[in-house]
């Protein structure tokens, strides 16, 4: 713990303290050295904390064709490569595989920016989301007409000596 933290432990629990404290004469009431942030608002709180709390309860359940539709969405409002990697992490990361449509729109949002490392690397998120290599397959026979309309090659094609998965 650092010691400005200690300091302000220190002064936070003790009001009546004169540590750090300067003459007594310059105030008559004990006065915080430094304001209390919290959810509430100004000295209000017992935390020390800016964040909203967020009730669990106040998101539904998202269907699949819901998700496809939000993140199509997300992936043809990308800007900048920044956008598009943060999209692809948060796509990735829900337990299921997205949908080939979702992919398209990732792949023509990569076109965009013009990353084309980002592009090859998508179709290895796919093929570590599946569960089987056929899968796998299907994905890339569905994805195939946008793969030779953007120029995407495969890691397989890129490196066809090295064996994966």
């Amino acid at each position: 713990m650092s010691a400005v933290a200690i300091l302000r432990l220190a002064t936070r629990n003790h009001p009546s303290s004169t540590l750090l404290r300067s003459h007594r004469c310059c105030s008559a009431a004990p006065r915080r050295l430094y304001p209390v942030l919290s959810a509430g608002g100004y000295g209000s709180g017992h935390t020390f904390s800016t964040t909203v709390r967020r009730k669990a309860g106040e998101h539904g359940e998202e269907s699949f064709e819901e998700f496809s539709a939000r993140y199509e969405k997300e992936f043809d409002a990308v800007n900048d490569v920044f956008e598009l990697q943060r999209n692809l992490n948060n796509c990735f990361a829900y337990d299921l595989v997205p949908s080939p449509s979702v992919i398209a729109a990732a792949l023509r949002a990569a076109r965009r920016v013009n990353d084309y490392p980002t592009a090859c690397r998508i179709f290895e998120g796919i093929q570590a989301k599946v569960e089987n290599q056929h899968q796998y397959e299907e994905y890339l026979d569905d994805l195939k007409p946008i793969r030779e309309e953007l120029g995407v090659n495969l890691k397989e094609e890129l490196y066809p000596d090295t064996p994966f998965r």
